[in-house]
């Protein structure tokens, strides 16, 4: 066990900043615990051993975000390759298996003159408490803090939270010196911490890339808090964990009150414990608050509570939502509140980003990741993301719980298969994977947006299962677990599945084994319904987060991955316009496909956002990421694709013959709980935009339903490029009609 062990003090509590909050903020503030955010400029230097503490500091930096930003900037800076990466650019014959060779048992290489980067900020401490502790809410590459002077203590996983007792070394009222060094790479940590494993990101990034907060009270402390909701009961299970750090026994109450967030209005009765503790000792106690008549939360209605939890000391605020979220291997489901619930979104690769020369501070601003995750998400009538290979600040799991969003939270761990993936997985150990994901789950537990813990992606790593069932009890929601290709570790756990049609085409004489392959055709969409080859046989429920190989950069170019497609589909069309316009066809249209055959309780595609640069593998769809203006073809089509009321035109002839009778499959499905009535049109539409042929048919679905209509048309008479659409347009209420369409060219029977 590591050595940070010693000196943590694990606190998880959501201290309320929002308007909706701020009576019961005031309220605990009238109890024992202060709680002062240390976010804000802070000075920073850089060093190559470990304890070279500068004396002298000429750099500032923002707290939280990253290096990169710092003022004036470190020469450098992220400049490290993994050997995941490295693995990758042999597969791909960009570099000799001898240059990687090169760098023996080394994790990667570093391409700066640097080792440790050194955070240094002043703070004036509050009135003389018994207890005081430092939260570092997420850091990277390790981290180790010094107050005043006095190490006081380090923590080296790079994705949770630590908490650290500074009670010894803290200044009462009066100035404090704190410094917190973190690796300026991953190749400073432990060989058996997880630093994150990705074989298509470039460059790595350090920083403290989330809350710093000082709290302060008295004994016993509340150093865990976790609220599960029991929808059958009404009532919430309150877990709390206390720990006294006072020599002498203590008794106390333990109470517990519940509070609707917004408005403040009481939502349950007061009910307390009494519960003694021994100096030093720790002590878990469990309370059932009833809450009558409880609101539950969804995407469609985030309603959230605060329990407010009370010892003789200390006082804690705890943020949660009255939901229950499971999947169904029997009927194959995700199910929300007892109800199927349909997925709809798609990915965010957060540390990808963070090495985008547009990234800067932009993660960490209020309003950009408000349009982020919600006003963008409702147009495209998303109500869900896969947070992809890495974590994201707290606060942007704060705004999915106001907002409405259910979050697939996968922890950063892809190790591949024949990318050398059978070495890697040597690398993680079983207990420090244990400590590691019980430290992410404790962080993340009481957010009722985060509705998967996923273990991992594209991942073979035999024993994983049982990583995952030692910590499962720990979360008393009982989530389901994602095990990427290991195979569900549940009985009702889903699975992933990646589907990516044109990989063959793309990668064929880049990736060895692909040559020779067979070359998909989006005709052969015809003759399918559900998963193609999929890597995870299975007859659990299925979720498709990754689908869609056709990557673009944000100017138009094809990524390292896409560059032999669009020349092979466009020939001497080949310019940046229409590729964006050939992206956007193939994904809605492949989303309606995924979508509409119900194989899938999820469909999400990948990737909203990434990085954009010339080396890049996969890329997003901002034309503006600063402004997230997307790509208009991108934002039309894909805006269609995911509308509730899908619609799927099952036709990928590129040409039929004039004036011919033909009989055409239309797939619709309803991700809604209630009945949907209307028309579906089905037509051919000229050049001008002026519709020659039609024929219309009224539709009915059930809640939830879906269904394929047929119908049976003459092809207009005249030849030329026409679009086919399939227009649902709903009768029973204002909805806008959901288009499938397609291009065909018409020739005359002679000709053909």
């Amino acid at each position: 066990m590591r050595a940070r062990k010693k000196w943590l003090v694990v606190v998880c509590c959501l201290a309320l900043v929002c308007a909706g909050g701020a009576r019961l903020q005031a309220a605990a503030a009238d109890q024992h615990r202060t709680t002062i955010s240390l976010d804000g400029q802070w000075q920073i230097e850089d060093s190559i051993r470990p304890d070279a503490m500068p004396t002298r500091y000429t750099h500032h930096v923002p707290v939280p975000g990253l290096a990169h930003s710092a003022e004036p900037g470190f020469a450098d800076v992220d400049q490290y390759q993994s050997r995941q990466l490295l693995n990758n650019l042999v597969r791909q014959r960009l570099l000799s298996p001898a240059e990687l060779a090169k760098i023996g048992d080394a994790r990667g290489v570093s391409h700066q003159k640097r080792n440790y980067f050194w955070y240094r900020r002043t703070f004036i401490a509050p009135a003389r408490n018994q207890v005081a502790l430092l939260r570092v809410n997420k850091a990277q590459f390790g981290t180790v803090v010094y107050l005043n002077g006095t190490r006081i203590g380090e923590h080296d996983p790079c994705f949770t939270s630590a908490t650290f007792d500074v009670t010894k070394a803290i200044h009462w009222n009066a100035a404090n010196d704190l410094v917190i060094r973190v690796g300026a790479h991953p190749g400073v940590l432990p060989p058996n911490v997880v630093c994150g494993t990705d074989f298509e990101k470039w460059r790595w990034t350090p920083g403290i890339y989330d809350d710093v907060t000082l709290m302060t009270m008295s004994n016993p402390v509340i150093s865990i808090v976790q609220a599960a909701p029991r929808l059958a009961q009404s009532a919430a299970l309150v877990q709390t964990e206390l720990h006294n750090y006072a020599d002498q026994a203590i008794t106390t109450k333990v109470t517990q009150q519940v509070h609707e967030w917004k408005s403040g209005a009481r939502a349950s009765d007061r009910i307390e414990t009494e519960v003694s503790l021994s100096p030093g000792e720790t002590k878990t106690i469990t309370q059932l608050v009833a809450i009558p008549k409880a609101h539950l939360w969804s995407p469609e209605d985030p309603f959230l509570y605060t329990v407010t939890t009370t010892t003789a000391g200390d006082t804690a605020l705890t943020r949660f939502g009255m939901r229950d979220f499971h999947f169904d291997t029997v009927t194959q489901r995700a199910y929300l509140n007892g109800r199927p619930y349909f997925l709809r979104g798609s990915n965010i690769t957060l540390h990808r980003f963070f090495e985008d020369p547009e990234s800067g501070t932009l993660p960490w601003n209020d309003a950009w990741v408000h349009r982020l995750l919600v006003t963008i998400p409702k147009q495209m009538h998303w109500n869900a993301f896969r947070f992809c290979i890495g974590p994201v600040p707290d606060r942007w799991l704060q705004i999915a719980d106001e907002a409405g969003l259910l979050i697939q939270n996968e922890y950063f761990v892809w190790v591949g298969n024949s990318w050398g993936g059978d070495d890697f997985a040597k690398q993680y150990n079983p207990q420090e994977m244990t400590e590691e994901y019980t430290e992410w789950m404790r962080d993340n537990w009481n957010h009722p947006s985060v509705g998967i813990w996923d273990a991992d992606n594209e991942s073979w790593l035999p024993g994983w299962d049982k990583i995952i069932n030692k910590v499962r009890p720990l979360d008393l929601s009982n989530r389901p677990w994602e095990n990427s290709y290991n195979g569900p570790a549940g009985a009702n756990d889903p699975v992933e599945d990646h589907q990516y049609l044109e990989m063959w085409t793309a990668m064929k004489d880049i990736w060895p084994g692909t040559s020779g392959e067979h070359e998909f055709t989006m005709p052969e969409l015809e003759q399918l319904s559900g998963p193609v080859g999929s890597s995870n046989k299975t007859a659990h429920a299925m979720i498709i987060n990754e689908y869609g190989w056709v990557w673009l950069l944000r100017n138009g170019d094809p990524t390292v991955m896409t560059k032999r497609l669009y020349s092979k589909l466009l020939g001497d069309k080949d310019t940046a316009e229409n590729r964006f316009k050939m992206q956007a066809y193939i994904l809605g249209s492949e989303t309606e496909f995924w979508r509409a055959y119900r194989h899938y309780a999820g469909v999400l595609h990948f990737v909203y956002l990434t990085s954009d640069g010339p080396k890049e593998f996969t890329s997003d769809h901002w034309r503006n990421v600063k402004t997230l203006e997307l790509n208009p073809y991108f934002a039309r089509e894909m805006e269609q694709a995911f509308k509730p009321l899908g619609v799927y035109l099952d036709f990928w002839q590129p040409k039929l013959t004039a004036g011919e009778l033909h009989r055409f499959n239309i797939a619709m499905v309803n991700d809604e709980d209630r009945q949907r009535n209307g028309k579906l049109r089905l037509s051919f539409v000229d050049a001008s935009g002026k519709e020659i042929a039609d024929e219309e048919v009224p539709f009915s679905l059930e809640p939830l339903g879906a269904d394929t209509f047929y119908l049976e048309m003459k092809v207009p008479e005249a030849s030329g490029s026409y679009s086919l659409r399939a227009v649902a347009t709903p009768v029973d209420d204002a909805g806008s009609p959901t288009i499938s369409h397609r291009d065909v060219i018409l020739e005359a029977a002679a000709a053909k």
